[in-house]
């Protein structure tokens, strides 16, 4: 099928799983931020798994194909499998630069970094136990969670660090796939916003990730989220270099930066999950304006190599705004998708 449909990570949390209000008010944490929870330890497992089968619904209600457990377990998108891994010292955090230039408290590696058992299994479980559909889960990625820590070990070098930061990473990945994902998505959104670091040795602990897996895998790079940073560059300044990683999709944003999209045939080899969806906007998009931004990247890249996305994560959204989002994305991949039925392509 031509322009599936699929969700870029996270749908929003149920006011009554989080505090939404506090979650809004802070940069996404690096750390467990469990006081963000409204509902009690003993019972936060089962409220997770209700919360979860309510993004599965909402997703296939909204007719999307490849569906995500919209990371509704996570208190970020990162911190989850971050603060697992051994190594990192939860007691006494440490603190970094985000990418707005602020400080936060974050993982303090303290020792080498090794993944103690997979964290994110027991979630692609669940996904496939509860839908039909295909699915897909996202792990942040090693460069992303060496810039969101403080390296105490290995010589205060982020570099070796993202070395053992993609070893962990690998061995999830390679689990996610043997427990039955089809598609695994990367999150590096740190490789936009320090792009020369990412080009020193970003591509290759992200490589490193990769070595030896043959699933369907993505790499999410972006801007960061639309409710926290409002500025969008005219272009990625780290974008052109994934064509040499061995990952098969590239997840990026064109909605809200208008993104040239002519960019795109820089990167022949890949599929992209094609951000159509604009996260700053309180207005949800018709499905004719969905289908125009979509339509905007078909001069650069075969119709086959485009996946229908939102721009980044929903968490941040009122539930019923993000599901309206995605019924119009939907529709407006189904515009498009029948231009091309019509074409007898």
């Amino acid at each position: 099928m031509l322009f599936p449909t699929t969700l870029v990570g996270s749908y929003p949390q149920p006011e009554w799983l989080i505090d939404r209000k506090k979650l809004a008010g802070r940069f996404p944490p690096r750390t467990r931020a469990k006081e963000l929870w409204r509902i009690p330890e003993e019972f936060l497992e089962e409220a997770w798994d209700d919360a979860t089968l309510l993004a599965i619904r909402a997703q296939e209600k909204a007719g999307i194909d490849i569906i995500s457990d919209g990371e509704i377990r996570r208190e970020s998108y990162s911190n989850r499998f971050a603060t697992a891994l051994e190594g990192v010292d939860m007691e006494n955090h440490g603190t970094a630069l985000d990418r707005s230039g602020h400080p936060n408290p974050v993982p303090r590696v303290t020792g080498n970094i090794k993944r103690r058992h997979p964290v994110l299994v027991k979630d692609i479980e669940f996904l496939l136990a509860n839908t039909q559909r295909r699915v897909k889960i996202t792990v942040p990625g090693p460069f992303t969670m060496s810039q969101q820590a403080q390296i105490d070990h290995y010589g205060g070098s982020r570099e070796k660090a993202a070395i053992d930061y993609a070893k962990a990473v690998n061995e999830e990945i390679r689990d996610l796939f043997a427990a039955g994902a089809d598609v695994v998505q990367i999150d590096e959104p740190y490789m936009q916003a320090r792009p020369e670091e990412a080009r020193q040795y970003g591509l290759a602990a992200l490589e490193a990730a990769l070595d030896g897996v043959t699933g369907r895998t993505a790499v999410h790079i972006c801007f960061g989220y639309a409710a926290i940073i409002h500025a969008r560059p005219s272009g990625y300044s780290f974008l052109t270099e994934l064509q040499r990683c061995s990952c098969k999709q590239i997840s990026l944003e064109t909605a809200q930066s208008n993104l040239d999209c002519s960019v795109l045939a820089t990167l022949p080899d890949k599929q992209f999950l094609l951000g159509v969806i604009d996260l700053s906007d309180p207005n949800v998009e018709s499905p004719e304006t969905v289908a125009a931004r979509i339509r905007r990247a078909l001069p650069y890249v075969p119709a086959r190599n485009i996946i229908v996305a939102q721009d980044c994560g929903m968490k941040y959204l009122p539930r019923a705004l993000a599901d309206a989002k995605l019924h119009a994305m939907v529709e407006g991949a189904r515009i498009v998708r029948a231009e091309y039925a019509e074409k007898g392509e």
